[in-house]
Parts: structure tokens; C-alpha cells; sequence
């Protein structure tokens, strides 16, 4: 069924799968948008589609960085760059965030098959305020179950922030992006006509 992870073979698909799931979700709450609707922060919120799909494509490459005990940016450094990791930039479109979220996605699996245990350490970096100082490591398996809550929780975020831009709800919008007939319950998201 549509919009639901496929059986999985075992513990390491399933955390893969589960997370290329909320990546899938958070990518369709994005379909269709031009890159100014990207952008857009019609909410309370400074949060826009485009900014979260930028966001959570760094958050999880970041992630990997930390598993393969590669060099971090000093903590300073990193809150520089915090604000903007949150917003699509002028100079930036929505296209190009997206493929570069497909890229850290590659990149992911590649990364977790080349681990062979998922209990394997992942030092908890020192000296970002959102860590635990009192915690030498997480595990492989404990970053993979955070991605996907992180993600899980931005594709809420991306869903809300997409109805408040077009009305787009989420089984529309799949509906759209696979191609579903329409039926009494559900009418794939069609592009508002643009007025002539």
C-alpha cells in the first residue's frame, strides 16, 4: 500500500527503510512548489518546505560525518551557519535541495552497509549545548532511530507549512506525485491555474 514501508528484512533494512520513508514524505510535502512557495514562511514559524528539506539534508549528512569520526566545525563556527541551514536562500532552489537530499540519502546507505554492527560507538561530539555532556557515545543504531524521528518530526513541519502555502495536503499530494486515479476518496493535487 502507498504511503507505507514494505516489509522489511530485518533490523538494519527496516531503520533504512523506515528513514528513506520520511525522507519520501517530507520530499512530497515540497511537489510542485515553485522555488518563491519554497521559501515561503506563511506560518508563525520562520520555517519554510524548502528550508526544511535543506535542514534535514545537512542535519543527516552531519550525522554521518559523526560516524566516521570526521573532523567537526568548531561549535562558534556551526551557530554562524545555523539560521541559514534553516532557510531555502535566494540563491539557492528547491530543485538543487532536493538533489543534494537525494545525494546525502546515497550516501547514508552507503555509509550504514559499510558498518557491519550497528552497536559500534558514535562519540558524542563535546561542546554543542543539545548533547549530552554526561554520555561518551550513542550507537550506529541509536543515530539511524534519531534520523528518522528528526525527519518524521520536520515532514510534520513541511505538511503543515505546505497547506498553509497552497492547500496541498499530504494524500493529494501522493496521490499526485504516483500517479493515482481519482476516486471518491481522494483527488490527486493538481497546480492552481494561473490567471491569464
Amino acid at each position: 500500500m502507498a504511503g507505507n514501508v514494505p516489509p522489511v528484512a530485518d533490523e538494519r533494512d527496516g531503520l533504512l527503510r523506515f528513514l528513506e520513508q520520511q525522507r519520501y514524505v517530507l520530499k512530497v510535502a515540497a511537489h510542485g512548489l515553485t522555488d518563491e512557495q519554497a521559501r515561503s514562511t506563511p506560518t508563525n514559524s520562520a520555517l519554510s518546505v524548502g528550508g526544511l528539506v535543506k535542514h534535514v539534508a545537512t542535519t543527516e549528512d552531519g550525522w554521518l560525518d559523526i560516524i566516521l569520526k570526521l573532523p567537526q566545525k568548531p561549535f562558534g563556527d556551526a551557530m554562524a551557519d545555523y539560521a541559514a541551514g534553516y532557510r531555502l536562500g535566494e540563491d539557492e532552489t528547491l530543485e538543487g535541495v532536493l538533489a543534494r537530499y537525494d545525494e546525502v540519502a546515497a550516501r547514508t546507505a552507503e555509509v550504514i552497509a559499510g558498518i557491519e554492527d550497528l552497536g559500534q560507538p558514535v562519540p558524542v561530539p563535546k561542546g554543542v549545548p543539545w548533547y549530552p555532556q554526561d554520555v561518551e557515545a550513542w550507537s550506529v543504531r541509536w543515530v539511524l532511530l534519531h534520523l528518522i524521528e528528526e525527519t518524521a518530526r520536520h515532514a510534520g513541519h513541511a505538511d503543515i507549512i505546505r497547506e498553509h502555502v497552497d492547500g496541498g495536503t499530504a494524500i493529494p499530494l501522493m496521490a499526485a506525485v504516483e500517479g493515482w486515479p481519482e476516486t471518491a476518496w481522494v483527488k490527486p493535487w493538481q497546480a492552481a491555474a494561473t490567471p491569464a
